[in-house]
């Protein structure tokens, strides 16, 4: 059955021959021609502020430049976040972005006044895949460092505002990588987006 698809591109060097790009575009093309509906979201390409006191988070709008992304967000049922790995999770203009649009009244609401409890998530229903491109390999990301920036996203991201299962895909080693290998990762990027997985 097709799905509505959006892929977000969260590498900020909005430079065409990162490879993030080229793994979002064979997703999408895989996507596509398996009948599901796709949006591409490019942070780089996109100039908004910074959140910088807990009352602009909590009480003001999501910026009008970033209403279509959070619209975006809501409308899809299936979403792809691409981007390297730095510093050990994701590049700081990702983490501001998903501070704008994982607000409050957007993707989770606050208990009522006096009510107490917990937040009450928002966008449930919905799926993601988390891709990252790495200089080390991935499987030492994953025993050394146990994938700590990830889980962090899965967990306290997006499994916050509803969003299960968030599955992953790591491409490790990737400056020295051969064209057969990117080919094949580009393959396998594919792959998963003919199935919407």
């Amino acid at each position: 059955m097709p799905r509505r698809i959006l892929i977000i591109v969260g590498h900020p060097d909005p430079g065409p021959e990162r490879f993030c790009r080229a793994l979002a575009a064979s997703y999408a093309d895989g996507a596509r021609s398996a009948g599901h509906e796709v949006r591409l979201i490019d942070i780089a390409t996109l100039d908004f502020p910074f959140l910088r006191t807990t009352e602009e988070f909590k009480m003001r709008p999501v910026p009008v430049m970033l209403e279509e992304a959070a619209q975006a967000i809501r409308d899809a049922e299936h979403i792809v976040f691409v981007f390297p790995l730095w510093l050990g999770t994701m590049p700081a203009l990702l983490k501001a972005f998903f501070e704008q649009v994982m607000r409050p009244g957007v993707a989770f609401a606050y208990p009522e006044q006096g009510k107490g409890g917990f937040a009450r998530t928002l966008l449930e229903g919905r799926s993601a895949r988390v891709v990252v491109t790495m200089g080390m390999p991935a499987f030492f990301y994953r025993l050394w460092y146990l994938s700590h920036g990830i889980a962090g996203i899965r967990r306290n991201i997006l499994n916050f505002v509803g969003i299960s299962p968030v599955r992953e895909t790591l491409f490790g080693m990737v400056e020295g990588a051969s064209d057969a290998t990117r080919k094949k990762w580009l393959g396998k990027m594919q792959k998963l987006g003919a199935r919407a997985a």
